[in-house]
């Protein structure tokens, strides 16, 4: 018996070696060797990999020249925005894309996770986002005590006058975000979200005529705007109700990933349109621009304070985050989504900007869909590192203005609210704006200066959406480390136990040993 297995086993293996040995059909033998490449061909390789960057790259410079040229020439208000048509049709192919992108992503990711790891994975992206934003506060406010850009004189635009928030008490506001968490109807959520008006309603007193007081009573209105935290949470927990059903959801659950992925083949058409789109947003903004000479003289140190928070915060700190806890270049991260951020730059909007950066870090940065079409959407929502920061430094900016020196409790009461108000930012342009008058009414100082701070938003903003949605890509890089991590752990602990395991059940070793045992007692009975 054990001549025997040994036998099947040599012709096992001289089989194997003569397979191996044996040369390959159709001539593929021996490989042949690879000739060098040429510097024309390396070049051809290296820009057809990068194309759509070098494309979108050339859309902004070229964006640039065009809206300087044009701006030499006295064009009407119709002109001007014939000049940026093209940039606003990307603008609507992105927010036409936003909704589905978002729902059915976050329903197939919530649905394909275990609720364990789910739980795990918003965890961690919620203490990234929050310990970011947090520092890109404190970046916010240390740079505007350094630069003081309150500190030279200012002239208020009067034409923004009206374009200035209403007053909100900061309860009403934090109620809104909450009310905003569960909307009333799915379908305006697509388009409208909740926020707070107030009436003054008088109260006679005991005797009707004598007392008499006003009583500025809240009441809730709908505004226009997509109440995309709303949909985020619902898509969430629908696809964690969905995964629960087991195999009666699994129809619907196929159904959001064939949805989420004919949603991202669109996105990859659109992506070829964006440097077309870039390039007019861009000439359409710098043609707009009224009296830029007398602007960035009043508000110069302002706006060099806000981009030099950004450029530290952007270029520095988050990479900084991501190469400790990776150990990988975090450049070349940023190069990956480079196509993202300049749309980013050119649309104003982190919500707009989500389609393309989804595909960005799965396409080029190897994060798996599950990760990417979680985490993005979450971030897009919730994670403000620019709005932050911005709105520290403006509301430094406006107490210096006022000549109000702010104690310690002040500081750290602008730090704390602006990071809890940024998870209220829209992501939208000019989002930031609406939330700054929650912490000038925390600590204070008046809300009719934000007309100088939207004097000027049209170029801070773009900042703000870049540091945001780089935030967002950091953070799901980040995530996809550890989930690669803990799958390195959880196979090497199984190959473990299956090395453990393997020679106490080997049939093939049981039967050797068997007909080992076997032959000795013939040869022990035969003497």
């Amino acid at each position: 018996m054990a001549s025997t297995v040994d036998m099947i086993e040599n012709r096992n293996e001289s089989n194997g070696e003569a397979h191996l040995d044996e040369p390959m059909p159709n001539g593929l033998d021996s490989p042949k060797k690879s000739t060098p490449e040429t510097l024309s061909q390396r070049v051809l390789r290296i820009v057809k990999a990068n194309l759509l960057v070098i494309l979108t790259v050339a859309g902004v410079i070229v964006g640039v020249f065009i809206g300087l040229g044009v701006r030499n020439v006295t064009l009407t208000r119709t002109q001007v925005i014939y000049i940026g048509f093209p940039g606003e049709i990307l603008i609507r192919l992105l927010k036409m894309i936003i909704i589905p992108l978002v729902v059915c992503s976050l329903v197939s990711g919530a649905a394909s996770i275990d609720p364990k790891a789910l739980g795990k994975l918003g965890g961690l992206a919620m203490l990234f986002f929050l310990i970011t934003t947090l520092i890109a506060s404190s970046i916010g406010v240390v740079m505007a005590f350094i630069i003081s850009p309150g500190s030279v004189s200012v002239n208020k635009p009067a034409y923004l006058e009206e374009d200035v928030p209403a007053h909100k008490e900061i309860i009403d506001s934090f109620l809104d975000l909450i009310r905003n968490i569960f909307p009333s109807n799915l379908v305006s959520a697509a388009f409208q979200s909740y926020a707070t008006s107030y009436k003054l309603m008088k109260k006679n007193g005991t005797d009707g005529v004598t007392n008499i007081t006003v009583e500025n009573v809240p009441f809730g209105t709908d505004q226009d705007g997509m109440n995309i935290l709303g949909l985020v949470v619902f898509a969430i927990v629908f696809g964690v109700a969905l995964r629960k059903l087991g195999e009666e959801g699994e129809i619907l659950i196929k159904f959001f990933n064939a949805f989420n992925e004919a949603t991202m083949v669109l996105v990859s058409w659109i992506m070829w349109y964006a440097p077309i789109g870039i390039m007019f947003l861009v000439a359409g903004k710098i043609v707009e621009m009224e009296d830029v000479a007398s602007l960035f003289a009043s508000l110069g140190k302002y706006i060099a304070c806000c981009l030099i928070g950004h450029a530290i915060h952007g270029a520095l700190v988050l990479p900084g985050i991501y190469f400790i806890i990776t150990r990988k270049n975090p450049y070349t991260f940023l190069w990956g989504i480079f196509t993202a951020l300049a749309t980013a730059f050119g649309t104003s909007s982190s919500s707009a900007t989500l389609p393309l950066m989804m595909k960005c870090v799965e396409e080029k940065n190897g994060v798996s869909k599950h990760i990417s079409r979680f985490i993005l959407p979450i971030g897009a929502t919730v994670n403000m590192d620019g709005a932050a920061l911005f709105q520290c430094v403006a509301a430094v900016f406006i107490a210096q203005l006022n000549n109000v020196s702010l104690n310690f409790i002040q500081v750290i009461t602008i730090l704390v609210t602006a990071t809890a108000s940024s998870v209220g930012a829209a992501g939208i342009p000019a989002g930031g704006v609406l939330t700054l008058a929650i912490i000038l009414e925390a600590v204070g100082l008046p809300t009719s200066d934000i007309s100088l701070i939207l004097a000027v938003d049209w170029l801070v903003d773009r900042t703000c959406t870049v540091l945001n949605v780089e935030g967002d890509a950091f953070g799901a890089g980040i995530l996809q480390f550890f989930v690669d991590r803990d799958a390195k752990r959880n196979g090497a602990e199984l190959s473990e136990v299956r090395l453990e395991a393997a020679p106490e059940s080997s049939p093939l070793i049981s039967k050797r040993s068997d007909a080992q045992k076997s032959g000795s007692g013939e040869k022990e009975s035969s003497m």
